[in-house]
């Protein structure tokens, strides 16, 4: 413990520095610097990465099917344009399949789905964002992220380890929800926990994270799940062989790639 301080000026002072620098008397980060953070801290980790992906689809019976995938992701700018592709290796009926998006800040994303059977490249509507991504309780729209300016957000909890944020669709013509919380981690702000309400205020749909690990530095969440309250069944992605800041080149983020993966996609 540091010298008692015997003047009064100096004790004045000392309290004073003491009071403002107080963790009690800090302020709270306002709403959408939270949700910024959070942003950031789900999808732009490092300038780009790679992982490979184990999912696993339960339906209400208890039956299972498995996708193996690997995605990669190249930034523009942190929080701004980015680029996702996602190649399918297993089983036999998606082998080959190509999934990829181009997200952008002021317009709706572009989204492409290769289906090697058919020797078909497919546009994703942006109405489709939100339907089932290859058969699992995940929608396209996890992949990438939803864009922060589609919801109003609101600060609804904040205690010793997570924030709470509500959030309500700008346009709820356009999604199936009425609104959904997220619960934030406050030391790395990983949403860690979401939940959806349906138009009725029911709770339908949750996407929590299982496993969060540090990744060259980065908190990543190495096992995700998503369960549909409606249906009954859920979905379990586990993420391993994850890298960051590798030097992916744009150029394959590109629709000629679609038909022909890269070998960064294919090892």
């Amino acid at each position: 413990m540091k010298k008692a301080i015997i003047t009064t000026t100096i004790t004045a002072c000392s309290l004073f520095a003491l009071l403002v620098t107080s963790p009690v008397m800090a302020a709270e980060p306002d709403v959408e610097e939270i949700v910024s953070k959070a942003n950031l801290a789900a999808y732009y980790a490092g300038d780009d990465g790679k992982a490979e992906v184990n999912m696993t689809i339960t339906d209400s019976q208890g039956r299972e099917r498995n996708r193996e995938f690997i995605i990669l992701r190249k930034d523009k700018e942190d929080g701004g344009q980015q680029f996702f592709y996602v190649y399918f290796k297993r089983p036999s009926d998606v082998s080959k399949m190509v999934y990829m998006v181009h997200k952008h800040m002021n317009k709706d994303d572009d989204r492409w789905m290769y289906l090697p059977a058919l020797d078909l490249v497919k546009r994703i509507a942006a109405s489709d964002k939100r339907t089932s991504f290859v058969g699992s309780d995940f929608l396209y729209e996890d992949v990438s992220g939803r864009n922060l300016s589609e919801d109003n957000h609101k600060l609804v909890e904040s205690n010793d380890t997570h924030y709470v944020v509500k959030n309500i669709p700008k346009k709820p013509e356009d999604v199936e929800f009425s609104s959904y919380t997220v619960q934030i981690d406050k030391k790395t702000f990983l949403p860690v926990k979401a939940v959806y309400l349906d138009k009725n205020g029911k709770e339908y749909r949750i996407v929590e994270a299982i496993k969060v690990e540090e990744v060259d530095g980065f908190p990543t969440v190495t096992e995700s799940k998503v369960t549909d309250l409606e249906k009954g069944g859920h979905t379990v992605s586990k993420f391993s062989n994850i890298k960051y800041n590798i030097g992916l080149k744009e150029d394959i983020f590109t629709e000629r790639y679609l038909r022909r993966p890269p070998r960064e996609a294919r090892r």
